[in-house]
């Protein structure tokens, strides 16, 4: 039966860079995935170009990034692996890259190349790859691993479980690494889908259909979580980066506020338009400021007819409130179909932060996004994958 150190299972961002860190330490190491390819969820990220970090992602602003039941969890490992280590990586294999908004940093060309550094560094670095390979059994031995796989058996001293979470299924995502955790033990938080498009009932639904395909910038809040970034009115409800980022803090039942003049002044505004063009409708002068269709279904709920010269300080004051804080209440998202990552996982208590061992299973590993850690949008979730794949790397 053949042996390996250490066995990683999972071919994606974590499960790579686990592996190169395990094989640059003389470790035999085996990565095992069912995919036909290695890092699916890296060739498509970024519109086919890889936010494959942020550059906020170790900063103090950035510490606070991360959600879980243990917020404090992930420092230790993004503080050791910091976004300027990937970096240099990236800089090494010639990768040329910008960064756009928000310390988001994306490959200038495709992010196929990010797969391509990877898969190189685990050549170099001694790692072998099993694609479209199947998990049949895991079993605990006195040293180590029975790792019973469709096209072989093997033991290991190590085993990485860099399985993801729930999230786009079509690309072969499961529960498989939350099983594994129950299997030996571990706790497993409740998981959901995270950083995804949110859904309307279907009279709230009617009215926004119009509104598909417009964008517009915004500040989307749930609860004092606030996001200013771009909204996307889609057929199905609301997505764009500020819809993604309060998806990971919005719950069923809450309702979002929806400020569609950021860093303006509604009220101001408003009065100017009555004293200048008083015969003009209110209407109209939202027209003047969001995109046309948007500013009609407002006037339709304003339901303030007449000219902005016969509005009232009352009757301004509601249109203001339309502007700075419309209110809508999502009654689902898109889940897991279309969720970028999963909430939850693998609980954190039963996790060494330095290591990413598990504490009752000596030569156990948990890692990326199976775990209950899940960074905001723009590159966290990478950050979190290359740095929790570097420790976990260092130790088994």
């Amino acid at each position: 039966m053949t042996h390996y150190d250490v066995i990683v299972l999972g071919a994606g961002a974590a499960g790579m860079m686990a592996a190169i860190e395990a094989g640059k330490r003389g470790r035999s190491v085996l990565v095992v995935d069912h995919a036909q390819y290695a890092g699916e969820k890296v060739r498509i990220s970024g519109g086919g170009r890889c936010n494959f970090t942020n550059v906020n992602a170790t900063t103090e602003i950035g510490r606070d990034r991360f959600l879980s039941q243990n917020p404090r969890f992930a420092l230790s490992a993004l503080s050791r692996y910091t976004p300027e280590h990937f970096i240099a990586m990236v800089r090494r294999h010639g990768i040329t890259f910008h960064e756009k908004t928000l310390g988001q940093l994306f490959c200038d060309g495709p992010a196929t190349q990010i797969n391509t550094m990877l898969l190189g560094e685990m050549r170099e670095a001694g790692v072998l790859l099993s694609l479209k390979t199947e998990v049949e059994r895991i079993t605990r031995t006195e040293t180590g691993f029975d790792v019973r796989l469709s096209t072989a058996a093997l033991t290991c001293d190590s085993l990485i479980v860099a399985t993801g979470g729930k999230s786009i299924p079509k690309m072969g995502a499961s529960s498989f690494g939350y099983q594994l955790a129950a299997q030996f033990g571990l706790r497993v938080t409740d998981t959901r889908p995270a950083l995804v498009p949110l859904t309307f009932e279907t009279g709230a639904l009617e009215r926004l259909k119009p509104l598909s395909g417009i964008a517009t910038d915004a500040i989307v809040g749930c609860g004092k979580t606030r996001f200013e970034e771009a909204l996307l009115f889609t057929h199905r409800g609301l997505s764009g980066p500020a819809i993604l980022q309060i998806s990971s803090y919005w719950r069923e039942g809450d309702a979002i506020s929806v400020d569609l003049l950021p860093n303006r002044d509604a009220g101001e505004l408003l009065r100017a338009a009555r004293k200048e063009n008083p015969k003009l409708q209110v209407q109209t002068v939202i027209g003047n400021l969001l995109p046309k269709k948007l500013a009609q279904l407002l006037g339709e709920e304003l339901d303030l007819p007449g000219m902005i010269g016969d509005f009232s300080d009352k009757k301004l004051a509601e249109a203001e409130a339309i502007l700075k804080a419309w209110t809508l209440k999502p009654v689902g998202s898109e889940g897991y179909r279309t969720a970028e990552v999963t909430l939850g996982g693998v609980d954190t208590r039963d996790l060494d932060a330095k290591t990413m061992a598990a504490r009752a299973v000596p030569g156990l590993f948990f890692i990326g996004e199976v775990v209950d850690v899940t960074g905001w949008l723009g590159g966290y979730n990478f950050q979190w994958a290359w740095a929790s794949g570097w420790a976990a790397g260092q130790a088994a």
